[in-house]
């Protein structure tokens, strides 16, 4: 270990927290007030919920729903179940809609969020959570399709983020893959869980004079397709459940500490959900927060906080880690997959390293001589299945947390470490790659 990692500061690119400074703190502090200070608002606030969540701020999220995705069919307030965040509601989703005994398998796609596969061993998924690659146009639905029938699978739920803005996945899904996927769905009695809390953040491509906020979705939800696909929903022979579920948040796009989220299914899944054991004995979650989420979403502030703040400020962070990256990275082999997207967003880039380097070998020299954290490949594996896809020289960085001036300073640290490598490796060292 080299001597001078102390008299470097720690740069984490792998936590994926917004950075202090883009919280709405006056925001909340100004929507707490004014609920605390209606009695109207707080009686409610501060007693036990409905079951299915604060009905105002359901009637928000379905119209504030309806004008990002430009619906022509409005989002009922009865489609949307209150939520204590995705994390949670996910847990939840498994407690009602599936069944250890029944669920043969839980398929997700990878790479996937790297702390989800505890809350499926929590609901005694164990041995049985299976891995689904990615290409260029997404999930790559024939690899499902193919091992669905092999499996004779009769029950399945999928997580993982397929809208434009990815989380932990590299591939922005196309129209045609979402329909394919809620065929597959179909065809095999499945629920689709989308995590859809990166939505609103995104941004053009390439540096724009003029604009870096995006106020509509560029690509339908999957949820909007199971809604329209071929009779819908409301099919003949169709249950009335649909297959599929948008797992939404505020802690992208407000605060992680707000705890505060939503569900939308149709009416007879959202109440389903709302009947969750936890929501049924104390109320729906978060509560008190969502007289606080409310408020923002009726007054404009949160629309204005995403469209005038996060947005220009994560495209900001996007378009430094990108220069740096084509700096002095793409120079030694390094290479981004679809770099031809017009938009972008979220908090994270995935990098592919040169050959042979290994993304756990570069992990570990990065923090041990240059005080960097970064998430190896490995990292992001489904639990049980990681051999499927590979990600052994997959690396993801996030441009969120750490200070703008500091994202450049971390790709150098880590074009430093690859370098080294690199050049250990032309001297003949290969231990670095067993």
């Amino acid at each position: 270990m080299n001597g001078h990692i102390h008299q470097k500061p720690l740069i984490n690119l792998l936590r994926g927290w917004p950075n202090p400074s883009l919280l709405p703190t006056s925001q909340i502090k100004a929507a707490s007030a004014a609920a605390l200070s209606d009695t109207a608002i707080s009686i409610p606030g501060l007693l036990y919920g409905p079951d299915p969540g604060y009905e105002p701020l359901r009637e928000s999220v379905a119209s504030w729903l309806s004008r990002f995705y430009q619906l022509k069919a409005a989002v009922s307030p009865k489609r949307i179940c209150i939520t204590g965040g995705a994390s949670q509601n996910l847990a939840c989703l498994l407690q009602v809609f599936s069944d250890p005994l029944y669920t043969k398998n839980v398929w997700l796609v990878s790479p996937t969020y790297f702390r989800v596969c505890p809350i499926f061993h929590d609901n005694a998924f164990h041995g049985r959570l299976r891995s689904v690659p990615e290409d260029e146009q997404g999930i790559d639905v024939g690899f499902l399709r193919q091992h669905l029938r092999e499996a004779d699978e009769k029950a399945l739920q999928l997580s993982g983020d397929i809208d434009a803005q990815r989380v932990a996945t590299v591939a922005t899904m196309t129209i045609s893959r979402r329909q394919e996927l809620i065929q597959v769905a179909r065809d095999h009695d499945a629920l689709v869980i989308t995590d859809d809390v990166y939505d609103q953040l995104q941004w053009p491509a390439q540096k724009s004079p003029t604009s870096s906020s995006l106020q509509h979705a560029i690509l339908p939800r999957v949820i909007d397709i199971d809604r329209q696909l071929e009779g819908g929903t409301g099919r003949k022979d169709a249950d009335g459940f649909g297959n599929a579920v948008s797992n939404g948040s505020f802690s992208k796009i407000a605060a992680p500490g707000t705890r505060c989220g939503w569900a939308e299914g149709t009416e007879k899944f959202a109440f389903a959900l709302s009947q969750c054991g936890s929501s049924a004995s104390g109320g729906a979650p978060s509560q008190m927060t969502s007289t606080f989420m409310t408020d923002l979403l009726e007054s404009g502030e949160l629309d204005k906080h995403i469209y005038t703040t996060l947005q220009p400020s994560y495209a900001q962070r996007y378009y430094s880690m990108m220069d740096a990256i084509e700096k002095h990275l793409l120079p030694l082999g390094v290479t981004l997959p679809q770099s031809d997207r017009d938009v972008v967003g979220g908090y994270f880039l995935w990098i592919a390293l040169p050959e042979p380097l290994l993304a756990d070998d570069v992990a570990q020299h990065a923090k041990e001589e240059e005080n960097l954290i970064i998430g190896q490949g490995s990292l992001f594996a489904v639990a049980g299945d990681e051999r499927t896809t590979d990600l052994e020289r997959q690396v993801r960085v996030c441009f969120s947390w750490e200070e703008e001036e500091r994202l450049g300073e971390g790709i150098e640290r880590l074009a430093t470490v690859i370098s080294r490598m690199l050049g250990r490796l032309s001297d003949g060292d290969w231990s670095l790659v067993e």
